[in-house]
């Protein structure tokens, strides 16, 4: 029988300390590290920059979940980090009724902020135009004077008409049992003046129309721009 000769302790020490089992006890000790440390941080398993949604239900209940909440589409949702701080809000899910009435409100804001901003142009565009009360009322007057004249005009040109009306008249006097039996150019004339007297009478209505509109479109400017003045600084002389 052949018995293995033993080797010499510094041999058992030179194979133990060699190159490849360095690498093995190396390799060992990292793999127990890292089990020590993943046993002692419990938690970190979650996906970096995973979310969490929750939510406090109907019933009062406290819901968790990784998506969105069926149960609380009608609620708030918080999205929390996985620090437990609070990354965003979610509102409620709206039905379309409740969608159409948010955008009639959207709309209807759009609208008053246009309105607004339409306002300030005009203010901006009427104190650019009358920088003081003087030249505003000397438009006004201006304006009031220009529709008078055609007022005179018309007026001159009605007296004129009456006049040839009663001279046309006094011919039809003779045939008033029967003014079918006037000359037939005496009754176009007579009837062509009638037509022109209501005509400017329609105009003279027209102009006093226009003098109330004048009027009261120089009020509204004037109550307008009386702050106006006050707020740029401007005198009202």
């Amino acid at each position: 029988m052949i018995h293995p000769t033993p080797l010499p302790p510094t041999a058992t020490l030179s194979v133990w300390h060699g190159p490849a089992c360095a690498r093995v006890i190396v390799g060992f000790a990292c793999a127990m590290s890292c089990a020590l440390t993943w046993a002692q941080a419990p938690g970190q398993g979650a996906a970096p920059g995973g979310e969490i949604y929750t939510c406090i239900d109907a019933n009062g209940r406290k819901l968790t979940s990784d998506r969105p909440i069926a149960a609380c589409r009608d609620r708030e949702q918080k999205i929390m980090n996985p620090s437990g701080t609070v990354r965003a809000r979610i509102g409620p899910t709206l039905t379309a009724k409740e969608l159409a009435q948010q955008e009639a409100k959207a709309q209807a804001e759009r609208v008053e902020r246009a309105r607004l901003e339409e306002e300030k142009r005009q203010d901006r565009a009427l104190l650019i135009r009358y920088p003081n009360q003087a030249a505003h009322d000397k438009e006004r007057a201006e304006a009031l004077d220009n529709i008078d004249r055609v007022k005179q005009t018309a007026l001159t040109r009605t007296t004129e008409l009456l006049g040839r009306r009663d001279k046309l008249g006094e011919e039809m006097a003779f045939y008033v049992k029967d003014p079918t039996k006037a000359p037939p150019q005496l009754q176009h004339q007579y009837q062509e003046v009638n037509q022109s007297l209501a005509v400017q009478g329609r105009v003279l209505a027209e102009l006093d129309a226009q003098v109330l509109r004048v009027k009261e479109r120089f009020d509204t400017e004037l109550k307008r721009l009386r702050p106006l003045w006050q707020l740029a600084g401007k005198p009202l002389d």
